[in-house]
C-alpha cells in the first residue's frame, strides 16, 4: 500500500505499508502518516478501492477524525465506467473488428512493412497509461490513419500478397474496406472522447481537479448525448453505466460543495447548476464535515456568505471577477480567485480555497509501482523494505520532479500516453495464434464476409 501526499505543489510519495492489510492495520498507518503531515494541513484521503478493510479503515478515521472526509479516486471511478461502456454490444464489435484488423496487420510482416511505409514509421497501436485508454488512443489512430490503412488493401501489393488468400485477410480486407465500419469506429470514438477528456484532466494534475470533476461529469454526458444525436435508445445505456458509477463515489458532499462553490459553472451556467436537494444536502454536509463542531462559522457560511457568492454581491460582482471566471483554462486558478474576490466572506473563501485545492484521484500512487520493479529485480531480491523505500522515495520524487519540469517546458504532457507496452498486446499478439491462417475460397468470399457492410441503422 502506496501513500503519496497531494498539495498545490503536486504530488509526493511519503511512504508504503508492507505487512498485511487489515482494516485497524490501515487505518493506523493512515492516521500516523496524517500526525506527520498534520492533522490541520489534511483535508481528505483519497482511495481507488472500496473493499472491506478500506471502508472499516474509513469509518475508524470518521470516527476519530470527523472533520477529514475519505474520497474515492476519479481516475479509478472514470476507468470502471470506460470498462462497462466497452462491453456494450454496439461498441464492444467496433472494438473487436479494430482489433481484429491491427492483429492481422501487425501479425504479417509484408502487410506491416506498408503499413509502416505508408504511415511513415508511425505506429498504429500507442501505448497508454491504463488498459482502458489503451482502447481509445488505437481507435483514435485507426480514424487518423484510415486512408493509409485503406491503401494498403487497395494497392497491388496486396494482390500479390499470399496473406490476402486466407481468411484473416480477407475479413481485414472487407473490414478496412467498409464504410460502415469506419462510420461505426468515429461514432465509438466521439461517444468515448467525452470520458477520456475527464480521464486526461484528473490524471494530468496540470490543476487541482476538486472543483471540475462533477461538472465536466455532467458535460461529457452532454457531450455523448449529442455525439449519439439524442438518439435515448444509443445514449441511455451509456447514463446508466455513468450514473451507476457515480453514485456513492464522486456525488460526496465534497465533490458536491466543490462543483458548486466553482464560479465557472455557478456563474456561467445557472441553467445547468440548479439548486436541487441534492446539492444543497451535498454542500451542507460539507460545511457542517469542514467546520465540524464549530456551530457558529456553520451558521454564518450557510445563512449569510454563501448567499453574498450566491447572489455575486460586493466583489464577487465586479466585472473583472465574472471575466476572471469564464472560461475553464489550464490558467484559471480557483484558490486565486476566491483569494481575490472572497474576503468579504471570510470562512466561506476558507472552505472554497482549501477543498478548491484538492486533488480527486490518486493514480499517482498507482503508478509507483512501476517504480518499486524497478528497484526490486532479481538482482536486488535481498534489498531489506526500510532499504529499498528510501530508493522508492528518492526516484519516485525524482521522477515527479522531472515531469513538472517536463511540463513548464514543453507546456504540454499527455498522461494518458505512455511506454509501457503490457497493456496493448491485446492490439497486436493474439493469444493461441496459429502458425498459419486457414485458406479460404474465392467462392466463399461473398457469404464470409457480407456482414462487414451492415446498415446504418445498425449503427449507434
Amino acid at each position: 500500500m502506496n501513500l503519496c501526499v497531494n498539495s498545490r505543489g503536486g504530488t509526493f510519495y511519503l511512504s508504503s505499508m508492507k505487512e498485511s492489510q487489515t482494516g485497524t492495520s490501515v487505518f493506523e498507518y493512515v492516521d500516523k502518516c496524517i500526525e506527520d503531515v498534520g492533522p490541520e494541513k489534511v483535508v481528505q484521503v483519497i482511495t481507488d478501492g472500496a473493499d472491506n478493510n478500506l471502508a472499516a479503515a474509513a469509518k475508524m478515521l470518521k470516527e476519530k477524525r470527523p472533520g477529514i472526509f475519505w474520497s474515492s479516486c476519479a481516475a479509478h471511478t472514470v476507468n470502471l465506467m470506460l470498462e462497462d461502456i466497452f462491453k456494450l454490444p454496439k461498441i464492444s464489435k467496433y472494438i473487436d473488428k479494430a482489433k481484429a484488423l491491427t492483429l492481422f496487420v501487425y501479425a504479417h510482416e509484408k502487410t506491416f512493412a506498408v503499413m509502416r511505409h505508408d504511415t511513415k514509421e508511425k505506429d498504429v497501436v500507442r501505448a497508454g497509461v491504463t488498459r482502458f485508454a489503451t482502447t481509445f488512443l488505437p481507435l483514435q489512430s485507426l480514424l487518423e490513419k484510415k486512408q493509409q490503412l485503406m491503401s494498403i488493401f487497395v494497392s497491388y501489393k496486396w494482390d500479390r500478397c499470399k496473406d490476402s488468400i486466407y481468411m484473416n485477410g480477407r475479413f481485414c480486407y472487407y473490414t478496412c474496406l467498409s464504410p460502415a465500419f469506419w462510420n461505426g469506429v468515429s461514432r465509438v470514438v466521439n461517444v468515448l472522447e467525452p470520458l477520456v477528456k475527464v480521464l486526461k484532466m484528473v490524471e494530468g494534475e496540470k490543476k487541482p481537479s476538486m472543483g471540475f470533476i462533477y461538472g465536466e461529469l455532467l458535460e461529457a454526458k452532454r457531450c455523448i448525448k449529442a455525439a449519439t444525436n439524442n438518439l435515448e435508445k444509443y445514449y441511455h445505456p451509456i447514463f446508466e453505466i455513468i450514473d451507476e458509477k457515480i453514485r456513492g463515489r464522486l456525488d460526496s458532499p465534497l465533490h458536491l460543495a466543490a462543483y458548486l462553490l466553482n464560479p465557472f459553472y455557478l456563474y456561467n451556467k445557472p441553467d445547468v447548476v440548479k439548486l436541487d436537494e441534492t446539492l444543497m444536502n451535498g454542500f451542507l454536509t460539507c460545511v457542517e464535515t469542514f467546520y465540524h463542531g464549530e456551530l457558529e462559522k456553520q451558521e454564518k457560511v450557510i445563512n449569510h456568505e454563501f448567499r453574498v457568492y450566491q447572489d455575486k454581491l460586493g466583489f464577487f460582482g465586479k466585472p473583472y471577477a465574472l471575466r476572471g471566471c469564464e472560461q475553464n483554462t489550464d490558467e484559471f486558478d480557483l484558490e486565486h480567485w476566491w483569494s481575490m474576490y472572497g474576503c468579504t466572506v471570510r470562512n466561506l473563501a476558507i472552505l472554497a480555497r482549501k477543498i478548491l485545492s484538492l486533488t480527486s484521484c490518486s493514480s499517482g500512487c498507482q503508478r509507483n509501482w512501476s517504480t518499486f520493479k524497478q528497484i526490486h529485480k532479481s538482482e536486488r531480491n535481498r534489498l531489506d523494505a526500510d532499504r529499498m523505500d528510501s530508493l522508492v522515495y528518492v526516484q519516485f520524487n525524482s521522477n515527479l520532479l522531472n515531469k513538472r519540469k517536463r511540463i513548464k517546458e514543453v507546456g504540454e504532457y499527455d498522461m494518458l500516453v505512455g511506454d509501457d507496452g503490457e497493456n496493448v498486446e491485446e492490439w497486436f499478439v493474439e493469444v493461441g495464434q496459429g502458425e498459419e491462417d486457414e485458406h479460404i475460397d474465392e467462392d466463399d468470399e461473398d457469404s464470409a464476409f457480407h456482414i462487414e457492410f451492415e446498415s446504418e441503422d445498425e449503427l449507434m
